[in-house]
């Protein structure tokens, strides 16, 4: 008998909010942080769900701002010795699958994604061994260990061209982690998918009926939906994509107003790709409801100024990425094998959460 993860008894080890800084203090650390990167020859990347503030300290120091595997594709490229992830655990360790020559760094391991917790390697492996005949398919958010026990590893945005291809061939799928990615893919392909029970708290949050008054309150907008959302959800779109997709619908859909079902995150390069544009959350919790996430992600919120700066100060095992050389030399296999397939297609490949 397979066992398969549960969300809805999950219990996430959340973490507390941070301190809050003082404007002197905070630009006390960002100057810290501007300091230590010139020491250290590191390079800062930032994921899009991070806070503004650290998103903008990523720009103007001469780092990226991207999605995890973009993330890591940066560093990887750049020159600099060190890197400083602002993210969560799995895109560290992406970053190090790609850079195994370079310190990485991150502002606190414990900032972890529940789509990565949700995926525990024992018993993925169980679920795996007791459908012998399936190729596993594996989304970026997990850990190097599912990344290594799977055939490929997929962003969103080359999710359905993937699942499509490896149905041609007539194979059928394993799925993991985040359920309602799976539920998404099968629906546009018709593949036989069978899908692990994950998902990510912050997109399974949002809600049908709040959304559906929302469109009413404000019937020029658009409604911009991450695939990693529910299905009644991703019903409602006018756009469905990953975190880059959807700032690239945000500035190619004529609405004046765009309701987005991503994390809040997003809104600063998004505000920047259409200033012209007003930006709105798409509703997370609802009628007396109370929400794990809304609309932000608590990992992620880990990533402060503070955290940084002691993160780059203070390097060893509070924050430094390690990856065993054979882990990493597995993971890589189906990373490669996923950017071959891209290249083969001609697509770009950004964009998991």
């Amino acid at each position: 008998m397979s066992l398969m993860f549960d969300p809805e008894t999950a219990v996430y080890p959340f973490p507390p909010k941070p301190a809050r800084l003082s404007v002197d203090e905070k630009q006390h650390y960002r100057e810290k942080i501007k300091r230590l990167l010139k020491e250290r020859d590191a390079v800062m990347v930032a994921h899009y769900y991070t806070d503004p503030e650290i998103q903008a300290l990523a720009e103007e120091t001469g780092g990226c701002i991207s999605d995890s595997l973009e993330m890591a594709r940066f560093g990887s490229n750049h020159s600099a010795s060190t890197l400083l992830v602002a993210g969560v655990r799995f895109m560290g360790e992406t970053a190090k699958i790609l850079s195994p020559e370079k310190t990485v760094l991150m502002p606190t391991l414990q900032a972890e994604c529940s789509l990565d917790l949700g995926c525990p390697i024992e018993e993925f492996n169980r679920f795996c061994d007791s459908h012998p005949d399936r190729t596993v398919v594996v989304y970026a958010n997990t850990s190097a260990a599912v990344k290594a026990r799977a055939d490929w590893v997929v962003t969103s945005s080359i999710a359905v061209e993937l699942i499509e291809h490896l149905d041609s061939l007539g194979e059928k799928i394993i799925w993991a982690p985040d359920r309602h990615l799976g539920r998404y893919v099968t629906r546009q392909t018709d593949a036989d998918v069978l899908c692990w029970q994950g998902a990510c708290i912050v997109h399974d949050e949002f809600k049908t009926q709040a959304l559906q008054r929302m469109k009413a309150l404000y019937p020029q907008a658009a409604v911009l939906v991450h695939p990693e959302s529910p299905q009644a959800i991703v019903d409602l779109a006018d756009a469905v994509g990953s975190t880059s997709q959807l700032i690239q619908a945000a500035q190619s859909l004529p609405h004046p107003q765009m309701i987005v079902a991503t994390d809040r995150g997003i809104f600063y390069k998004m505000q920047q790709a259409c200033p012209d544009k007003e930006l709105l959350e798409a509703p997370t919790a609802g009628e007396g409801a109370s929400c794990r996430s809304c609309a932000h992600c608590p990992w992620m919120a880990m990533n402060g100024l503070k955290a940084i700066a002691d993160g780059l100060e203070q390097g060893g095992s509070q924050h430094e990425i390690h990856v065993d050389e054979a882990l990493r030399q597995a993971a890589l296999i189906p990373l490669n094998r996923m950017l071959s397939f891209a290249a083969d297609l001609k697509l770009k490949v950004k964009g998991n959460a």
